[in-house]
């Protein structure tokens, strides 16, 4: 898939500051000492937590890896390499210098999140390497969590080096199923050598598969392939190998997701430097792999702001592209318990045709709409088509004089190593105008909602305005999820819904979202009888971020069940495909005492999913009951659940 022949550079250089700075962050030359390792003999290392374990091994000079969950195969030995340049490979002549390893334990507590706090357990080795041939020194790092496993490449000399191909492959056992799903396309459930080919002229071209890349294995297990902390490098992507059927290899992209700007085919790095962390989150059930996707956080720097009280995750409504729209806007997001309204694509004008978003549209008198928002505590987001953002500091200076709270950034092209600086450069630029950032289209996450926590939320993803099938809602939460945050706007009451409203409902509980656009295509005045529309209670009261999260029941493409507390308040969503079924869920998460349940759920199915009733009933509960949580086909359930 990549040309073998390309120059290398491997240079002596003074190492930047911030190179050296960011590898001490990580733990690189910092590790205790273990004795240096000598002769051929073939060996290995492994670090081991919670079950789950990963394994370095060399023989005859050749890196392999592997990883294992209660004693059964997640990643069979698999390769481990770089390609240089000049085609200089690191990996398959290598001798071991030096071993280290090491266990540690924090908690930390994020800005926003799936739980109050994050635990950050893991167990490291690492083998400091020379390569035999060049005498480049390099090193693999892995790490094994109770959550997943871990690895990434330190090249250790001091100067430049120019990478042409990762090598890292994924060999699975045999009978596993992976859903693919590239740019927009829906996940399609395959066999690891038949990822369907893709591309364009202008577009990486082959058998490829974005990440996150979620894999169903013999046995019950579950694992999903991410990327985290990818800083000055170009996205991973994953293919099939021609004649290995269970295996995925690696991909750097060398083009943007959708092909604009330079063809980028090889990455001239600053050594001392660490990859980017490829990550394996598994789950002994499916369920427990939704609850098991911080591991993606715990690989990625903590964050860079020294202040971050301005950051407020939340629900928006988008407003038409007039005054009026935004002032009822605001009026509406009151009303419904929503913090913030968005003017989108137009409001400067045709987004490809016009790239000064300075000036709004004749319809739109921005100041004050923003004035009243303001004054009602609502905040104001802009979308902003990337063709816009040659001068991002510039822009965002105007719009924080302007009171704006937010940007949702558009067509972001992900893909090169260009991009992943841009992108990044774009969410730190965002926080020193205390600006919240949503970037969408092809883009995907790398964890980085850690380190620049105004980079709330992103797209990447085919989403629910496309109206989607419920398999493939009911999808999302074991793949694309795992790897961030997901926008996901929600479309409770469209017509075109191929989904019942209740299951559009259990979305805001279900999917981590923490910028969460809801009524997407409506306007208010559809609302102004509330006698119509029995789902608004849910929405008026339901949260964006958690401090405690637990996955009840799930099936990837089946069903999906999911409760998450916020103070003393527990919202639970469940979701099925197009099979109707009833889940028993036991509600030992409750604390003591007795429970108020507010019931939102499927009416007798109407000729149409989005022609089901959504039916309201309360109950009293306590954690010794079970709840059973009966769903229409493509339907669903929310469940309120608070103390007394």
């Amino acid at each position: 898939m990549r040309r073998a022949s390309r120059r290398v550079v491997l240079k002596g250089a003074a190492t930047s500051g911030l190179a050296a700075a960011g590898l001490a962050a990580a733990g690189i030359g910092t590790a205790p000492a273990a004795s240096a390792a000598g002769g051929d003999r073939p060996r290995s290392v492994t670090a081991r937590l919670g079950g789950t374990s990963v394994t370095l091994s060399v023989a005859h000079g050749t890196l392999r890896w592997s990883a294992r969950r209660g004693g059964r195969t997640v990643v069979a030995a698999s390769a481990l390499g770089l390609r240089l340049d000049d085609g200089t490979v690191l990996g398959r002549d290598v001798r071991v210098v030096r071993e280290r390893h090491r266990t540690r334990r924090t908690n930390w507590t994020p800005v926003y999140g799936r739980n109050a706090t994050v635990t950050d357990h893991y167990q490291e080795q690492r083998w400091d390497l020379t390569d035999r041939t060049s005498g480049i020194r390099f090193g693999v790092q892995v790490r094994a969590y109770k959550t997943g496993v871990a690895l990434r490449y330190l090249l250790l000399d001091h100067g430049t080096a120019t990478i042409a191909d990762e090598l890292t492959t994924f060999v699975f056992p045999d009978g596993t199923t992976v859903y693919s799903a590239r740019d927009e396309n829906a996940y399609e459930p395959v066999a690891p050598g038949s990822i369907p080919v893709t591309g364009t002229a202008t577009t990486d071209n082959g058998p490829l598969t974005d990440l996150p890349l979620t894999a169903t294995l013999p046995g019950g297990l579950i694992a999903c392939v991410c990327e985290s902390s990818r800083v000055g490098y170009p996205r991973l992507m994953l293919g099939s190998v021609s004649g290995e059927p269970n295996t995925l290899s690696a991909f750097l992209m060398e083009h943007t997701a959708r092909g604009t700007g330079p063809v980028e085919p090889a990455t001239t790095v600053t050594t001392p430097f660490a990859t980017p962390w490829r990550a394996v989150v598994i789950g002994a059930t499916h369920a427990e792999l939704v609850d098991n996707a911080e591991l993606v956080l715990n690989l990625a720097p903590p964050s860079a702001l020294p202040d971050t009280s301005w950051i407020k995750p939340g629900k928006v409504f988008r407003c038409e592209l007039s005054t009026a729209a935004g002032l009822q806007g605001v009026d509406f997001a009151v009303a419904r318990g929503l913090e913030y309204i968005e003017y989108d694509a137009g409001w400067y004008g045709p987004e490809f045709s016009t790239p000064d978003a300075t000036r709004p549209i004749a319809a739109i008198d921005l100041p004050s709409v923003i004035s009243y928002a303001t004054s009602q505590g609502i905040g104001v987001f802009l979308y902003v088509n990337r063709l816009a953002l040659t001068d991002a500091g510039s822009l965002f200076a105007l719009y924080k004089s302007w009171g704006v709270r937010g940007i949702k950034l558009g067509f972001i092209n992900d893909g090169t190593r260009t991009m992943t600086d841009q992108i990044i450069d774009w969410a730190r630029t965002a926080a020193t105008y205390e600006l919240l950032i949503d970037m969408h289209d092809d883009v995907r996450p790398f964890g980085y909602e850690r380190t620049y926590p105004n980079w709330i939320s992103l797209e990447g993803v085919r989403g629910n305005e496309q109206f989607p099938t419920a398999t493939h809602n009911v999808t999302l939460p074991f793949a694309r999820n795992i790897g961030g945050p997901m926008d996901y706007t929600i479309c409770y009451g469209q017509s075109r819904d191929k989904t019942t409203n209740a299951h559009q409902m259990a979305m805001a509980a279900v999917y981590y979202q923490p910028l969460n656009f809801l009524f997407w295509y409506d306007k208010p005045s559809k609302y102004n009888n509330p006698a119509n529309w029995p789902g608004l209670p849910w929405f008026n009261a339901v949260p964006v971020t958690w401090d405690e999260s637990r996955t009840l029941a799930g099936a990837i493409g089946e069903y999906i069940a999911v409760a998450r507390r916020n103070g003393s308040t527990w919202y639970l969503g469940a979701m099925t495909n197009e099979s109707s079924r009833t889940l028993s869920l036991p509600l030992s998460f409750l604390g003591g005492g007795t429970w108020t349940a507010t019931v939102y759920t499927d009416g007798t199915p109407g000729a149409s999913p989005y022609r089901t009733p959504v039916v309201v009933g309360t109950r009293t509960v306590t954690a010794a009951d079970t709840l059973d949580v009966a769903m229409a086909p493509a339907g669903g359930q929310a469940v309120v659940l608070k103390p007394g």
